[in-house]
């Protein structure tokens, strides 16, 4: 080494270029170890490729000049192969994933977590009826073999906002947009960011672009699939993911929708800005192609998932996971846009402004799909006692929760439904005058839609009772339950709106007034007093035997309708309690008005008993048995003789 200081700066740097030849069996030299090492080595190859350019750019064609430049090229290929193991090396000292924990918690969660519950408590009662919906544990929309639509329903309790931990739609959009922006971290400590940027600047000036690109690309996606395997991002094709059960894709997409937000706002912007320290200038979009290199498969693996979804077969219970996945890339978009602003990765741009036009699309149809089902659903079999059916249940549940996404989806629904028309000879489908109904958005239309074709269904399925007072009973039930479930719900009170709650209210008072014409009228009748008068020559007064005959019926009758009307189920407490009052206010005085008139001409007769069966205090008790949904004793009812 003494005879170093005679030779010349670039025989020096031959020297020290092939001192550290990656290809020689001698034990390598880490220069991460050494800083003078490193600075030594980067200074001759800094040395020869001065020389290499001014040999280039003298363009002498001599014998020495060829050698030198023969020489200068093997320095700069050994120098190029050392730089570019180094260049390895230290990336790989960095290679740990990044800290997922501190970017996802359950603070954090979507509405798609929301939804996760509330796709399993749909309904409340439970309703045992064997209907086409059935009472399984699926609360979805299945084709059956004839491909007609049937709704499935589960038997949990209501679903209510307190249930579920939540006040309102703004408190869970809160928590939804937590981590709603661009959190740029460390990847690499800025000493070996240095040195990273110090050899890819001397590989890009020897034209080894390339390979420089290459090594950073393999190392850091290595890195970045680690972190995805941290964040449960999954390796699915398209199609692999389409043949996924429902249940199944259900819970993952509220683990993308985390995962995604950190992957967009944490990952990928931290890799974007880690290639910018790097490469920046170096070369004309060198730090653009270094992140493509890195993150551009990734990316297509993960909008790959969201893609899936948003071209698979719709089905209305798909709806509102697919409303949180809107809502999550739509979120996410600015910033999509923010990362990906090159030209050279505007393909994931494009792929995700499709994957949004595409969820918006789906969820318009699977609203279509949802209203078609509900027109169509085919149960025939009556619920027993005239109570909720479990498709008007399923059904206000499902626009009450259409009511939380109103935002959403009032800007994804901008037509009006597709009605009936009542000039139309169709008798399958129901009319809808929209006149009745200005100012108000297109979202609200569908929702009174929905409710409008849930009343004509419900009115077919009401025929199928042989007992027209029971018909008229299961419309009040239903419709009064359907005006509960708008006045429970603010947002969806908001969008049905007063004037049309105020037309439901009256439909199903006027299915009670119906109820007690049909069921009472007959039993009034027997306490009237024509006929029990008689009139002639010989003699005048009260008919015995009219009178035996007019007790006797009007005894039978009630004791049918007693016994019956006991069964009869109406679920809400003050709806039974009124309908009870408005029969006692009949009947009571009638029967006390008859009985008072009466009684002494059957009481002076020959056993009484056998047509005075009730006193008016038997009546009043008898008529809160009504509606209860439980069989009675019917003599326990009578009054003793006396």
């Amino acid at each position: 080494m003494a005879d170093d200081h005679h030779l010349t700066p670039l025989e020096q740097a031959h020297q020290i270029i092939h001192r550290y030849d990656s290809s020689s069996s001698e034990t390598r030299i880490t220069f991460q170890s050494n800083r003078h090492e490193l600075d030594t080595y980067l200074q001759a190859v800094d040395e020869i490729q001065r020389n290499m350019d001014s040999i280039t750019v003298s363009g002498d064609d001599g014998e020495q000049t060829e050698q030198q430049s023969t020489k200068v090229n093997s320095s700069i290929q050994i120098a190029m192969a050392r730089l570019e193991d180094e260049f390895r090396s230290i990336l790989l000292s960095h290679v740990s994933p990044i800290e997922t924990d501190d970017y996802v918690s359950r603070s954090t969660s979507s509405l798609s977590e929301f939804h996760d519950y509330v796709s399993r408590t749909v309904t409340d009662d439970d309703d045992s009826a064997s209907v086409s919906v059935h009472t399984t544990g699926d609360d979805d929309v299945s084709r059956t073999d004839d491909n007609s639509v049937s709704l499935h329903t589960t038997g949990d309790d209501d679903v209510s906002r307190t249930d579920l931990g939540e006040s309102s739609t703004t408190t869970r959009l809160s928590n939804y947009r937590s981590m709603s922006s661009i959190r740029e971290i460390d990847l690499i400590p800025s000493d070996s960011i240095h040195d990273l940027r110090s050899i890819a600047e001397r590989m890009i000036a020897a034209g080894y672009f390339r390979e420089c690109v290459q090594v950073y690309g393999a190392v850091r996606k290595s890195v970045v699939d680690a972190s995805f395997k941290k964040l449960g991002v999954e390796k699915f094709s398209i199609g692999d993911i389409q043949r996924l059960e429902w249940e199944a894709l259900n819970a993952k997409i509220g683990k993308w929708i985390r995962a995604a937000r950190v992957c967009v706002r944490v990952l990928f912007a931290s890799e974007k800005r880690l290639c910018q320290l790097i490469f920046e200038h170096l070369e004309p979009e060198a730090d653009d192609n270094c992140f493509m290199e890195t993150v551009k498969a990734p990316a297509i693996q993960l909008f790959n998932f969201a893609e899936a979804i948003s071209i698979s077969r719709r089905s209305p219970e798909k709806l509102f996971k697919i409303l949180d996945l809107h809502d999550a890339v739509l979120d996410l978009l600015p910033d999509i846009e923010s990362v990906f602003d090159s030209k050279s990765s505007e393909s994931v741009r494009v792929q995700a402004t499709e994957i949004l036009s595409r969820l918006a699309e789906a969820a318009r149809g699977m609203l279509s799909e949802f209203e078609n089902a509900v027109l169509r659903e085919p149960s025939k079999v009556p619920v027993p006692g005239g109570t909720i059916h479990p498709l008007t249940r399923y059904v206000m549940n499902y626009i009450s929760l259409i009511s939380d996404y109103k935002h959403t989806l009032g800007e994804l629904i901008v037509s009006k439904p597709a009605t009936g028309s009542r000039y139309s000879d169709d008798l399958t489908t129901p009319d809808m005058d929209f006149t009745d109904h200005e100012g108000q958005s297109a979202l609200a239309l569908h929702l009174i839609w929905i409710i409008v074709i849930l009343q004509f269904n419900l009115e077919g399925k009401s025929k199928h009772y042989k007992d027209n007072s029971l018909a008229h009973v299961f419309i009040m039930n239903n419709i009064h339950y359907i005006v509960q479930k708008v006045k429970g719900s603010p947002e969806l009170r908001e969008m049905i709106g007063d004037n049309y709650l105020k037309k439901l209210t009256g439909k199903y008072r006027q299915a009670a007034t119906r109820y007690q014409r049909a069921t009472w009228v007959g039993v009034l009748y027997c306490l009237r007093d024509e006929g029990l008068h008689m009139t002639g020559s010989f003699s005048s007064g009260v008919s015995k035997s009219a009178l035996r005959e007019r007790f006797k019926s009007f005894n039978a009758m009630f004791e049918e309708v007693h016994r019956m009307q006991a069964l009869w189920l109406i679920p809400d407490t003050q709806l039974r309690e009124e309908l009870q009052i408005s029969i006692s206010e009949k009947l009571i005085p009638a029967y006390r008005s008859f009985l008072g008139r009466f009684r002494t001409h059957i009481e002076h007769g020959r056993h009484p008993e056998n047509y005075i069966k009730y006193s008016v205090e038997d009546l009043e008790t008898a008529v809160l048995d009504f509606f209860e949904g439980n069989a009675v004793n019917q003599h326990s009812r009578r009054r003793s003789s006396s």
